[in-house]
This record gives C-alpha cells, sequence and structure tokens, in this order.
C-alpha cells in the first residue's frame, strides 16, 4: 500500500537565492484561502478584485468600462499575476516610485523603455486602445486574480469561467489534451520561468543532507528508499511531502523528475497549496518536499541535486544552478486564454494590456523577479508579445 493511500488518499537571471527570508511576502501569500470564488488581496495595499465580473472574453456592453479581466490557477503563478493585478488596480500614476521607478530609474529595469506620465493601467491599456481614466484606484478596467490551483485554472479557462487559466504545468498535462488541441484552443502565455527546488527540513541539512542524486529523489518519492540513513542523513524515517494531484507543481515535478505526468509516487501527506507544504517542512524534524522557488523561507533548505554527473546548486554563484535553464526541474509559469468565437486568436485586447504588462523589462523585473522568480530572456519576451494582438 502506498502512502498515499494510507495516510491521505538563452540567459536567466541569476540572483542570489537567499533562503533565510520569506520570499513572497505580503503580495504572493495573501488571499491564500484555496477558494477560487474568492477575490484576493492584492497584498500591495490596494485590493486586486474590483469592478464587474462575467467571465466573458468579451467587452461589456451594458456599462461604460469593459469587463473584468479575470484569472484563476495556479499557486506557483499566483505571486506574479496578482502582484500584477494590484498594481493594475491601484492604477498609481508615473511620479509615484514606489510603483513606477519614477523617482529611481535604477531601481527598475525598463524604465528606459516606457518613459511616460501616465498612470501605470492607464498606460498599458492605452496600448491596445482603452481610454484612460487619469485617476489612481480608477483603470480603464479591473482585474481580479482568484487562487485554486493548476488543474482548476485550465478547466475553468476551458469552461469560460475566466480569462486567464494560470498554471505552472503544461495545459496538455493539466487537462490530458494533446498539443494540436492545445494548439487550436488555447494560447500558452509564458510570463516567468521557475527553478523548482527540492527542500529539506532544516534539521535534516544540519545533519548533512545538503545534496542528493536525481535518483536518490525519484527512490525517495517512489517509496525504494524510506530512511534518511539510506542517503547520508540520521536514522529517521523519511516525511515525504507532495502537492496535490491537479496542481501544475506536482505535474511538473512528476515530469521532470519521474518522467511522467501520472507517475506514481509514495507519499505521506499531499497539499494544495506551495504554502502549505512550506509550513509542513518547517514544522517537520524530518521531511522532503518540492514546490516553487518564490516559497523559500526559514526553517527549510532548499538541497543541491546531482543529475548525470552535474551538480545544479541553490547559489546562483555556483557553477551549476537552479536558475539555469539546463536544471531539469526548471519549468515555465503560463498564463492560457482561450480560442473561441469571438476571439480567433485567442486573446483580447483587455487581457493582451494585461499580460503585456508582464512581457517588458519592467514587468519582468517587478512582477517576476522581484518575487524570486527567473525573469525570461530577451528573446523569450520577444517571442511571448508576438503571441498578443497588435496594438492600437
Amino acid at each position: 500500500m502506498s502512502r498515499d493511500s494510507g495516510r491521505q488518499a538563452d540567459t536567466v537571471s541569476r540572483r542570489k537565492y537567499l533562503l533565510s527570508t520569506a520570499a513572497v511576502g505580503a503580495a504572493g501569500l495573501a488571499g491564500c484561502s484555496g477558494n477560487s470564488d474568492n477575490s484576493s488581496d492584492g497584498g500591495d495595499g490596494s485590493d486586486s478584485g474590483s469592478g464587474s465580473d462575467d467571465g466573458s472574453n468579451s467587452i461589456d456592453s451594458s456599462s461604460s468600462a469593459p469587463a473584468t479581466v479575470t484569472a484563476e490557477g495556479s499557486s506557483t503563478v499566483y505571486p506574479i499575476s496578482n502582484r500584477g493585478s494590484s498594481y493594475w488596480n491601484s492604477n498609481s500614476p508615473a511620479s509615484d516610485g514606489e510603483y513606477w521607478g519614477a523617482n529611481d530609474e535604477s531601481s527598475v529595469a525598463g524604465w528606459d523603455q516606457i518613459e511616460t506620465d501616465m498612470n501605470i493601467a492607464d498606460y498599458f491599456a492605452s496600448l491596445y486602445g482603452f481610454e484612460p481614466s487619469g485617476e489612481r484606484s480608477n483603470p480603464p478596467f479591473a482585474t481580479r486574480v482568484a487562487l485554486s490551483h493548476s488543474g482548476t485554472g485550465c478547466e475553468a479557462v476551458r469552461d469560460g469561467l475566466v480569462d486567464i487559466g494560470n498554471s505552472s504545468g503544461p495545459i496538455t498535462a493539466e487537462l490530458d489534451i494533446s498539443e494540436e488541441e492545445r494548439d487550436a484552443n488555447y494560447v500558452d502565455h509564458v510570463v516567468g520561468r521557475d527553478g523548482q527546488p527540492v527542500f529539506v527540513s532544516q534539521a535534516i541539512y544540519d545533519a548533512g543532507v545538503e545534496q542528493l542524486t536525481g535518483e536518490q529523489i525519484r527512490g525517495i518519492y517512489q517509496g525504494d528508499i524510506t530512511n534518511w540513513s539510506e542517503v547520508g542523513g540520521p536514522d529517521s524515517e523519511i516525511f515525504v511531502v507532495g502537492r496535490a494531484e491537479g496542481s501544475g507543481t506536482d505535474t511538473s515535478f512528476r515530469l521532470n523528475m519521474l518522467g511522467d505526468a501520472d507517475a506514481p509516487m509514495d507519499v505521506d501527506s499531499r497539499f494544495g497549496q506551495n504554502q502549505q507544504v512550506q509550513q509542513v517542512l518547517q514544522d517537520n524534524d524530518n521531511a522532503i518536499g518540492y514546490m516553487a522557488l518564490a516559497f523559500s523561507g526559514s526553517g527549510i533548505q532548499a538541497i543541491g541535486i546531482e543529475f548525470e554527473g552535474t551538480l545544479f546548486e541553490p547559489d546562483a554563484d555556483a557553477e551549476n544552478t537552479i536558475f539555469d535553464s539546463e536544471y531539469p526541474l526548471n519549468r515555465d509559469l503560463h498564463m492560457y486564454t482561450r480560442i473561441n468565437e469571438e476571439t480567433p486568436d485567442g486573446t483580447d485586447m483587455r487581457e493582451a494590456a494585461f499580460l503585456n504588462m508582464f512581457l517588458t523589462e519592467f514587468g519582468q523585473k517587478t512582477f517576476v523577479e522581484d518575487v524570486n522568480y527567473i525573469t525570461l530572456p530577451t528573446s523569450d519576451i520577444e517571442a511571448e508579445r508576438e503571441k498578443l494582438p497588435d496594438q492600437a
């Protein structure tokens, strides 16, 4: 009997990975109820849920403002998407250096590309033909991000319940569809990358388990290795933590570590959110778990992993790091939009205006790097922007 059933049925940014501090902050951890029906607090002092929400991809002709852009899904993508939503809904003026960086150009990459006197949402919306409001906290249209997990987000965009489905796993695996079906029905907007680490409890790390091989991690997650002493640690049973099935983090881990999105796993406990995995590893002295890079914190340690003779370390100064695109657990972070009769190109002008904000140097610094994810190289940013409709 498995533990699951027995207990609970190009270049990339190379930044210093500081595990001693909580990386997400208020923007990443706000609203972590797991209820996809709840709008989430932006964590930057503004409410990221405002305005109407009919979940449609069309402009709301019954009011003077376009319909709210809605998103739901992955707790991994949530820190990026929710922080962007908070900034958008604040619609802060260009003079507000805390948001735009206008008072300190050196602090925000890409400012020289933007240079505007407009408010933040006004600027990005105007590129796609929307009339600026000119008022703080009154964007041309509102945005709202709900927290669930990747499978739910993909299902929600498939069913027309939201405009954008956030996912840290490929939609092909989340919905069990072919690449042909994906390309016929969805547009995959990649907004950043996650160097998905494997973490152990602080006590295990201090006892000498600072790195494992890919084979050892596979052995732990498939029930072949059950005691830390088998991998150079103390004589104690390994408490194996996994993400909930349907989570993009789980899907990506199985694909990249175990070789198949449906590979069997032998875990003691599963949790729906990255925050829950983080808490369990902090509370349990013998645990191992996998989660998104942004959810590092005190009381846990990311370990180095050796794949076929190459050791990838959680230190950006190392020769090979988890920030490298060659790291086998490195994965794209997705925001999917739906192709339908109203949006044959798959992305309407509201969605494009919002998504484009992430696909600038300013957006990559503010919404990706600043929540401890990996920014896209310039060539990838340009390729992603090609997926958007032409600007007005």
